[in-house]
């Protein structure tokens, strides 16, 4: 599966089949977001969340995918990604795009 955050792939006709997209909701245990709150208070990356997005990144993009090859679909164009705090310690990543069947 090709997938590009371009509206296009170069060289490449392609048919529109539709929107597809993924989602999922993540969280970190209280132990991580205590050690989350400390590196809150001195500054710098909090590793486990930026470990955790990746994590859901993947499998937004994993369950896009899915979708897009239920449809019978080569690539999908035009990737976009959001991210939203649900509660505390927990965000969702949605992953969208259209699925293309190309010629």
């Amino acid at each position: 599966m090709i997938v590009v955050n371009t509206p296009t792939i170069e060289g490449r006709p392609m048919d529109t089949l539709g929107m597809v997209s993924g989602n999922t909701v993540q969280s970190k245990n209280a132990f991580k977001d205590i050690g989350a709150g400390f590196r809150n208070l001195v500054g710098g990356e909090v590793v486990s969340y930026t470990k955790m997005l990746a994590e859901a990144r993947d499998i937004a993009i994993g369950r896009m995918i899915a979708q897009a090859q239920s449809m019978g679909a080569d690539a999908i164009v035009n990737v976009r990604f959001s991210s939203a705090s649900i509660m505390d310690g927990a965000a969702e990543i949605l992953a969208w795009g259209t699925a293309v069947k190309l010629r």
